[in-house]
Order: C-alpha cells, then sequence, then structure tokens
C-alpha cells in the first residue's frame, strides 16, 4: 500500500501543511508533553524542520510551549478543533454506553479504530470496570495489514478507496478474506498467520461513518488466553455485532458491507 507515496507526488499537495499536521497526530492521551527530539523521533522529521514547525504551530495556538525547557503540549487550537470533530462524529458517543457493557461482559477492551493511511487509529477505547486487559490508548496506530481492524475496513471499502491503495495480490487476497468472513458471520478475525502481534487476540466489525464516507472498525481485544478464537468465534463475535447492528438502526445507517458496491 502506498497511498501516501502517491499524494506526497500530486503537485496539489501540500508537503509543509503535512508535515505540520503529523506534528499534531504524533501526541498521545497519556503524554505530559513532548520535546522536539521526541517529536522528531516520532515523526522521522529532521529536528531543525520540528523546531520550524512547533514555532509556527505554537504562535498559531495549536501547540503550547512553557518555556525554554519546557515541553510542547496540544494548544487551545488544538483543542478547540478536536471539541468540534467530536461533537461532529455522532456515532462515536452514541456507541458508548453500549461498548462500555460489552467491554464489561466480555471483559476485553472494546474499540473504535478509523484508517489512518497505511495504519488504523484508535479513536475511543473502553477498559472493562471489573477486569484487567491488555491496554492501548487513543491515538495508538497498528497495520491495517494483520490487524482485525484493518481486515473489517479493508473487506468494506468501496472499490474506488480500495484501488487507491495500490494493493498488491496479497492484499487483494486479505480483503477477500474478510469479505468472506463478513458474509458468512458478520465480523473478522485475521488470519493467524497474518497478525501483527502475537500478544493480542481481537474481533471487528466495520461500521459505515458517514462522516467519514468510508467505514470504521469496531474491535474487541485481550490477550491470547483471555479471548481464544473459540471464544471469538461462539461468544465475543456474536455480540459485537450485534452491537454494532444496534448502533446501525439508531443512527439509520445501513450495514457497512452494502456499501461496498
Amino acid at each position: 500500500m502506498n497511498e501516501q507515496a502517491n499524494s506526497m507526488t500530486d503537485r496539489k499537495f501540500a508537503n509543509t501543511l503535512a508535515r505540520g499536521l503529523g506534528i499534531l497526530r504524533a501526541f498521545r492521551a497519556s503524554d505530559s508533553g513532548l520535546s522536539h527530539a521526541q517529536i522528531a523521533e516520532r515523526t522521522g522529521l529532521p529536528k531543525p524542520t520540528v523546531s520550524r514547525l512547533t514555532y509556527t504551530l505554537c504562535e498559531l495556538g495549536y501547540l503550547a510551549h512553557g518555556g525554554r525547557n519546557d515541553k510542547f503540549r496540544l494548544g487551545p487550537a488544538a483543542i478547540a478543533l478536536g471539541s468540534v470533530a467530536s461533537v461532529a462524529v455522532s456515532f462515536v458517543d452514541m456507541a458508548s454506553d453500549a461498548m462500555q457493557q460489552l467491554a464489561d461482559e466480555t471483559r476485553t477492551l472494546a474499540l473504535i479504530a478509523v484508517r489512518d493511511g497505511e495504519r488504523m487509529m484508535l479513536v475511543r477505547t473502553w477498559r472493562p470496570r471489573t477486569a484487567s486487559t491488555i491496554w492501548l490508548e487513543p491515538g495508538h496506530r497498528i497495520p491495517v495489514y494483520g490487524s482485525s481492524s484493518g481486515l473489517a475496513t479493508l473487506a468494506s471499502l468501496d472499490e474506488e478507496r480500495f484501488d487507491a491503495l495500490a494493493p498488491d495480490d496479497q492484499l487483494r487476497d486479505y480483503r477477500r478474506e474478510g469479505y468472506e468472513q463478513l458474509l458468512a458471520q458478520g465480523f473478522v478475525l485475521a488470519p493467524p498467520d497474518t497478525r501483527y502481534a502475537r500478544t493480542i487476540n481481537a474481533v471487528s466489525v466495520p461500521y459505515y461513518a458517514g462522516e467519514f464516507g468510508e467505514p470504521v472498525a469496531f474491535t474487541c481485544g485481550a490477550l491470547p488466553a483471555d479471548l481464544p478464537d473459540d471464544r471469538i468465534l461462539s461468544q465475543v463475535g456474536p455480540a459485537l455485532r450485534d452491537v454494532v447492528s444496534g448502533i446501525e438502526q439508531r443512527t439509520g445507517r445501513a450495514p457497512a458491507l452494502s456499501r461496498r458496491g
């Protein structure tokens, strides 16, 4: 997949803007601030470039910086923008109670992930209140290939958006596997030999987010010992499928797979 590379060669693509936004995306919910060196490490940008961009972002209010040796934090403009986006994406708040109940009942980490280039980004997570489980925070990114979230998204992505990824035969076969799983059972598991991590088992169901114009993934995950494949197939997968179906009914959205074309 090289969608981002294709964009960067487009004459309309503003590289400086992309780098500035990349700095904002480097921040995670658990960060107490980032130094220039940490931002450079997370973004892959040279330190002089990071210095110029952070200065501009501070001047515009998207970053805040207390002093010479202080770290950068998201500023008021970034927080305001996030608040506007949160209100605009209504299905996330609408799903909150049901996803928290699902996390509690299945003793898994429940989450929503969206496609972010060649990775899936976690935008909301719910931990079970009465059990310990894995913890991935909002802003964390996982691969599209090898994750159930990525598989659910690819399987229900329309042809135009999928072709924009410049997929190879491996990715097409992977997508076909997800499509067949969705038709057969309404949820997907990444095939064992493709899973990006051996320490996490997960199941996902796509939901068409009209706000984004493409599907997102509702997911439950846990340690393999707590969430073996047979438990996914018999309990957690069907429960997650039912939660997403309920959200579709409440929002008046058709199943994501029906929009694939």
